[in-house]
């Protein structure tokens, strides 16, 4: 497993990353790696205590971590504001430790910025877009912005990259409340 300091030490000089956690991490990388401008993507887990999680201890909740997609992009071709909106576009923010039917800690919603201009930006578009849900009726957004740098990630298993690529009827939905950024 890579540790955070690996994944940034890694990361060509004109790229920047980026952790997101919106459920379960399978949909959500295949969703981001469809962005261009996005390089790379990978999951596995930040927000907790334990060093070198495994999923099914993740799973567990005994752990603390969230499943994340870790995004390395190049801002000269998609700005994180963009990356952002897609975030959280395709789940639902709302919904505290859950995605559906995917239920537990693992599962929040939670911005991992590299910079405190992401995280100025993250902190932005959730004040701005919460007025929007919740004129659909939903409640208060529950995602949260971390201190840059602040947790380290841990790559998950190898079976878990790209998972939908290597199991194209895999099990994992986008949760999105069809209420868009603007």
């Amino acid at each position: 497993m890579l540790s955070y300091d690996h994944a940034m030490s890694n990361s060509p000089a004109s790229q920047e990353s980026i952790g997101l956690a919106l459920g379960c991490f399978w949909g959500a990388q295949k969703l981001l790696d469809s962005l261009d401008g996005v390089s790379e993507t990978t999951v596995g887990y930040m927000g907790g205590d334990a060093s070198h999680p495994s999923y099914r201890q993740v799973c567990s909740g005994s752990t603390g971590h969230a499943e994340t997609v870790w995004v390395t992009y190049d801002p000269e071709q998609i700005d994180v504001a963009d990356i952002l909106k897609v975030f959280l576009e395709n789940h639902d923010p709302t919904q505290g430790d859950r995605q559906g039917n995917d239920v537990g800690s693992q599962y929040r919603s939670v911005v991992f910025p590299t910079t405190t201009e992401q995280a100025a930006t993250a902190r932005q578009l959730i004040a701005d877009y919460e007025p929007r849900l919740a004129e659909a009726g939903y409640g208060p957004i529950t995602t949260t912005v971390e201190e840059p740098g602040a947790h380290e990630y841990w790559l998950a298993e190898e079976e878990h990259q790209h998972y939908l690529k290597k199991n194209p009827f895999g099990y994992c939905p986008v949760h999105a409340t069809g209420v868009t950024c603007g």
